[in-house]
């Protein structure tokens, strides 16, 4: 007997596609917009929102049967912030070049939708294990939208991955831009990063007729 059941599966691989939380829930479209221009920030952004919401879901699960109902939306922020703090100092700490680059960004996690919508609708509801798996799986449903949104930005847009030019060099006209490639400056705006995510749903939701049916 396997590690996961069926129904634990679900809870990590429904969420990277059938109900991603961006793509078909919907939520979390600023963090989408707003740090994706390259694709380290996305990475982090992803890795943090696995880990507040992985471990607040089983937070949340843990305390669900103690918290008052008229004061359990001010302990799921509490327990958010925390997370949320406990992340920026690290980032601070071991990578703080990126962190000034995220900037508020990180600290918005706690106004992030999924995570508070995982609460309420989950983690008030079920066990510790399934909650953090939860967690895990929508966290990751984002941040997979965030890393192939922040990969072609940054390829198109700069013509860089991780800051390594791959396509050349643009000044020296190297590779690519020796046969007159250019980058596509637009790329890096934020409204091009709606426009990747709408390219996204388009083709996830053509290639799932259920997806049209539902919505």
């Amino acid at each position: 007997m396997g590690l996961l059941s069926k129904k634990d599966s679900k809870l990590i691989l429904d969420p990277l596609a059938d109900n991603n939380p961006i793509t078909i829930q919907v939520l979390g479209i600023c963090s989408a917009l707003a740090i994706t221009a390259q694709l380290k920030p996305s990475i982090v952004m992803a890795i943090s929102v696995i880990f507040v919401l992985g471990v607040g879901n089983v937070i949340i699960s843990l305390m669900r049967n103690i918290i008052p109902s008229k004061i359990r939306i001010i302990v799921q922020l509490i327990v958010v912030a925390t997370l949320v703090i406990i992340v920026d100092q690290v980032l601070k700490a071991f990578a703080y070049e990126l962190s000034k680059e995220l900037s508020v960004f990180i600290g918005l996690i706690i106004t992030n939708c999924i995570i508070m919508g995982r609460f309420e609708a989950f983690a008030l509801g079920n066990g510790p294990w399934k909650s953090f798996l939860d967690g895990v799986g929508n966290a990751l449903g984002y941040g997979i939208i965030l890393i192939i949104v922040g990969f072609f930005r940054e390829l198109l847009g700069s013509g860089t991955l991780f800051g390594f030019k791959v396509l050349g060099d643009p000044v020296e006209k190297t590779y690519l831009y020796a046969i007159g490639y250019e980058n596509n400056g637009f790329m890096v705006l934020p409204p091009m990063a709606l426009i990747v995510v709408g390219i996204i749903i388009w083709v996830q939701r053509s290639r799932n007729k259920a997806l049209i049916e539902e919505n």
